[in-house]
């Protein structure tokens, strides 16, 4: 029974009442209702993870989702160009199917997801020693996302593990409770721009916390006017003393009858001495939506959002909206891409692949997609000038291949600089010649006011080439 009090005497001091003992009257008791017991149950109703914020949020699902449509390429570099290579065992987990249960897709959005919102995120790949007749090789399995949260970055100063100064991952499972050691050598390690020291990576939550918290404490406001169906704080007059037993009674039936979006439109009771005085403070006065909107725009701003991502029209249209897409490619993302596709190169290529030119690439032309017009005009405008095949073309339109669709075809009036060049110097040399053969060689009489025949054609040579 002992025990059964100090349990009940801490749930009542964690959720600020008073020991039974200590109170007058009848005992305090929580409902479900009870904000207090519900925050400490941990399922209060009030929203306080950044997450919830609602730009916050969209900047993440932003950023993530435009990496995850854009679709990892593996290709390689040959005399003829850059051509799509075959895919061997750890392209088809980069391209096809990273594990059992994810996709691509699922896969490099979780990632951004965690970059972005935790400052680095961490890929794991799961090898497989092989053993030959001498030794061995190590063949990929699979790839795993390590959540960041349940991930330490280890700096081997003193050479415990191996190799004095080396980085290792210290990851703690949070099923199993097991935790593991990988060498950075079989983590893919990305991090976010704001990254202070070259190691870890900083968010922008940390970097924003106060401009991220007062719009969530913002928005928590606004949702807490709804709640109370916009009724303000207000002021109860009255005349006499009343205890505070009878306050709290009184102020509950004033709450009762006005508050809630259920009371709105009703008229309230108010007994006769009794005044109830609204403190009315307006939104429009303090530029609560001004100041919100700002806010947005300066947290959109720090992930690299466009205004127009944030539902912002007011000063775009239609018109420039594509720019404003390309503009996010070339400004935000491809500095995303172009650090996630240095460490997939770095720790998904053997070296024998390297010296033969393969490489990792995201498709960013998946996010630069136009209208039917506009991509039919680009692509006949590439097949009319040799840049690609018309199968080519009609493989873009999943259209199948059509015979003689694979030769490359362009305007018969175009020929090679060179090729001019060529045959300026021909026909230079074929006058010349003419002018030479039609010579005789004598000169005229003297005072006949004639030429030669080899001074005309020196003449005529000199002439043509001027």
């Amino acid at each position: 029974m002992n025990l059964a009090r100090k349990i009940i005497t801490n749930i009542r001091r964690d959720l600020g009442f008073a020991p039974a003992d200590q109170q007058t009257g009848l005992g305090q008791t929580a409902n479900m209702n009870d904000e207090s017991l519900l925050e400490w149950l941990g399922i209060s109703k009030k929203r306080k993870g950044v997450m919830s914020e609602i730009t916050y949020f969209t900047c993440l699902k932003m950023l993530s989702e435009t990496l995850a449509k854009m679709p990892v390429k593996f290709y390689q570099k040959t005399a003829k160009g850059t051509v799509e290579a075959e895919l061997d065992k750890m392209a088809y987990l980069l391209c096809k199917r990273p594990n059992e249960i994810m996709t691509p897709t699922v896969l490099w959005n979780a990632v951004e997801m965690n970059r972005n919102h935790y400052g680095n995120a961490y890929v794991w790949k799961q090898m497989r020693f092989t053993r030959r007749t001498y030794g061995g090789d190590y063949e990929p399995v699979a790839l795993w996302l390590m959540p960041s949260e349940n991930v330490q970055i280890i700096i081997d100063d003193a050479g415990i593990f191996e190799g004095k100064g080396r980085i290792w991952y210290w990851y703690t499972d949070r099923y199993s409770g097991k935790s593991y050691v990988f060498d950075s050598s079989e983590v893919m390690h990305f991090k976010t721009s704001h990254c202070i020291d070259g190691i870890c990576g900083l968010p922008v939550q940390q970097i924003l916390k106060e401009q991220v918290e007062g719009n969530l404490s913002a928005q928590n406001y606004q949702s807490s006017l709804y709640e109370t169906g916009m009724t303000a704080k207000a002021v109860l007059e009255y005349t006499g003393d009343i205890d505070q037993k009878s306050r709290e009674k009184l102020r509950a039936a004033f709450e009762e009858f006005g508050n809630g979006a259920k009371n709105t439109g009703r008229i309230m009771p108010v007994p006769l001495g009794f005044k109830l005085t609204p403190l009315d403070v307006k939104l429009t006065d303090a530029q609560f939506f001004e100041l919100r909107k700002y806010n947005a725009l300066q947290i959109g701003a720090a992930f690299g959002v466009k205004p127009n991502q944030l539902n912002d029209y007011e000063k775009s249209s239609y018109a420039n909206s594509e720019m404003q897409q390309l503009s996010f490619l070339v400004d935000t993302e491809l500095f995303i891409l172009k650090g996630y596709e240095e460490e997939i190169n770095y720790k998904c290529l053997t070296p024998e692949q390297e010296e033969k030119g393969f490489f990792y690439k995201f498709n960013e032309r998946a996010i630069l997609r136009t209208d039917s017009k506009t991509q039919t005009e680009i692509l006949a405008a590439e097949v009319n000038n040799a840049i690609r095949s018309p199968n080519e073309a009609r493989r873009k339109e999943d259209l199948p291949d059509k015979p003689g669709g694979d030769d490359l075809y362009i305007n018969g009036a175009y020929m090679p600089l060179q090729l001019l060049i060529k045959k300026a110097e021909n026909e230079v040399a074929t006058t010349a010649g003419a002018g030479n053969n039609g010579s005789t060689g004598e000169t005229a009489a003297p005072g006949t006011g004639q030429q030669t025949g080899k001074e005309d054609g020196a003449n005529e040579k000199k002439t043509f080439e001027l």
